[in-house]
């Protein structure tokens, strides 16, 4: 049985939630010729875009700078109140200011206004309030509108900050679509850790890290054994002379013999081999042998070029890289 108090803990996070999912759902209808407008300037700025703001807006600005960078939009962060203090001189003559403030109104943002249009800057104002001096003064305006904070007191910043970051990632998804940013892309900018290796790590970067284990087709089932269990890897090849790929032969075709038959002395690889073997080739990527080794419910795969053996790829490979 739920005490009040909990039952009053419940009903204000889902409370947060709405009221939050409700402001960013409204921001559809602030999307206008100056939203688009900004999307193009920002495309075709020769310089970066520079985000500004200060206290809870620098910190969703900060976020905004990482996902634009991320995905193709060259940005950078400035803290207002640095801006003033010596940090204007990171923003170069061809940039654009994107400046964050739910009101628009604050002091520093006030001071720092008029610096910005007297290096000639163009500026981009995100505020909840289209009547205040940040959007009274800036060249395009990105309405990130709320009706108030999430917060019971209407103060801490809440509401305001996730349409803010929100219309953030609108604005660097237009600009991604307008580059036609690829997935290629997303990999050059992403190349540490298990996301960047789903985009880049080829097949041929794992395989020659593997013994080949490969038996003749006339080779007998002691021979076979002591080839898979000298390279570790339970299976082996099965090719012929010039080293295409025959069949192959795993812990499981050996288990399938053992129930079959009781005298397996006159057997031959090609006896129990499988014909039709899961198959890569080399240059595909490391996450499709993943994907097909689970939806065969297999642990490797035979790579394989123009019917030529190149190697194998292991379940346990892909684990070490991080792709599970």
């Amino acid at each position: 049985m739920k005490t009040k108090l909990e039952k009053k803990i419940q009903s204000v996070a889902k409370k947060v939630l709405q009221d939050e999912a409700e402001a960013i759902l409204s921001l559809k209808n602030y999307i206008n010729e100056d939203f688009e407008l900004c999307v193009e300037a920002i495309m075709a700025c020769k310089g970066r875009l520079v985000v500004t703001g200060i206290g809870k807006s620098a910190i969703i600005g900060q976020k905004i700078v990482a996902t634009m960078n991320s995905t193709g939009t060259p940005a950078l962060f400035m803290h207002a109140a640095d801006a003033i203090h010596g940090d204007l001189g990171m923003i170069q003559k061809e940039d654009i200011v994107l400046c964050i403030s739910k009101s628009g109104d604050t002091p520093e943002i006030k001071v720092l206004v008029p610096l910005l249009k007297m290096h000639g800057n163009m500026m981009i104002a995100m505020v909840s309030n289209e009547k205040s001096y940040l959007a009274s003064h800036a060249n395009y305006v990105l309405n990130a509108h709320v009706e108030r904070e999430a917060c019971p007191l209407n103060l801490a910043p809440t509401t305001s900050t996730s349409a803010a970051l929100a219309l953030g990632d609108a604005l660097a998804i237009c600009l991604l679509e307008m580059r036609g940013f690829t997935s290629t892309d997303f990999a050059r900018y992403h190349p540490g850790g298990s996301l960047g290796k789903k985009m880049y790590l080829k097949v041929s970067d794992v395989y020659p890290n593997n013994a080949l284990p490969k038996v003749a087709p006339e080779a007998d089932i002691h021979a076979v054994i002591l080839e898979m269990t000298s390279k570790l890897l339970g299976a082996t090849a099965v090719t012929n002379e010039q080293n295409e790929l025959l069949g192959i032969i795993t812990d499981g075709d050996l288990r399938r013999m053992l129930n079959k038959q009781q005298d397996f002395s006159g057997l031959k690889a090609k006896d129990i081999m499988t014909t039709t073997p899961k198959a890569i080739a080399p240059d595909e990527y490391a996450v499709t042998a993943l994907s097909l080794m689970q939806e065969k419910n297999i642990t490797q795969l035979v790579v394989v070029e123009d019917s030529i053996l190149m190697g194998f790829v292991h379940l346990h490979d892909l684990l070490k890289e991080g792709l599970l």
